[in-house]
């Protein structure tokens, strides 16, 4: 709001508008270099700041200001890549991808395929599908396995060769090695329905069809089928 005061033949002007702090109350390097101005006019004649103190305070001042850029180029760099990787993460919906599960989907239709990896010669593979319950649908037993990647597939029926429903099923696998059984894990294909940005640096999140949220580091392949 703005007055005219002329009682007194003069005019004096009174107004409410602010100009507004664009720096919100932080030092810039005009202001720093007005201190040190004002502080070299003010200063001790008999006891004058030292050049190495004048130099000191003009080297803390630009590390701090070239540290306040470098953060804000970082958050710039940063925001940038997260951008990207929310685009080529998009690109996987619709797509198969493969990773770590103790479960597997069927989906009615389509075979479903798994990867086991194997660090050495194993005997006596024994690979179990079951209902959430704990109820065996069907083993597969294999003799010997070389070391490596070995690809299984499941169509979907039980022991009896039966039709199973749609649904998600758990795998386990079991074998040989080095003359002890053990438990392996399990790589399994699942699509990806949809994908999700994380907040607060929680990242990228793929939702898969029956298996639920991975993030994008977990994913170990992807498959076009």
């Amino acid at each position: 709001m703005t007055t005219i005061n002329s009682a007194s033949g003069l005019e004096r002007w009174d107004t409410d508008d602010k100009v507004p702090d664009r720096n919100n109350g932080a030092l810039t390097q005009a202001d720093f270099f007005a201190l040190l101005t004002q502080q070299l006019a003010f200063q001790d004649p008999t006891s004058p700041v030292e050049n190495d103190q004048m130099i000191a305070q003009m080297t803390n001042f630009t590390m701090a200001d070239g540290i306040s850029s470098l953060n804000k180029s970082f958050e710039s760099f940063a925001d940038s890549m997260s951008s990207n990787q929310a685009l080529q993460a998009s690109s996987l919906v619709g797509r198969s991808v493969l990773v770590s599960s103790d479960e597997i989907v069927f989906n009615g239709q389509d075979i479903s395929r798994g990867i086991i990896d194997f660090e050495q010669r194993a005997t006596n593979v024994k690979v179990r599908i079951e209902k959430p319950n704990g109820e065996l649908v069907q083993t597969v037993s294999i003799p010997e396995v070389a070391a490596g990647k070995f690809d299984f597939v499941w169509d979907g029926t039980n022991a009896n060769e039966e039709e199973m429903p749609p649904g998600v099923y758990n795998i386990k696998v079991e074998a040989n090695m080095s003359g002890e059984n053990q438990s392996l894990p399990v790589y399994v294909y699942a699509p990806v329905s949809s994908v999700s940005l994380g907040q607060a640096g929680k990242g990228i999140t793929l939702n898969l069809v029956g298996l639920g949220a991975f993030k994008l580091a977990d994913v170990k392949e992807i498959s076009y089928g």
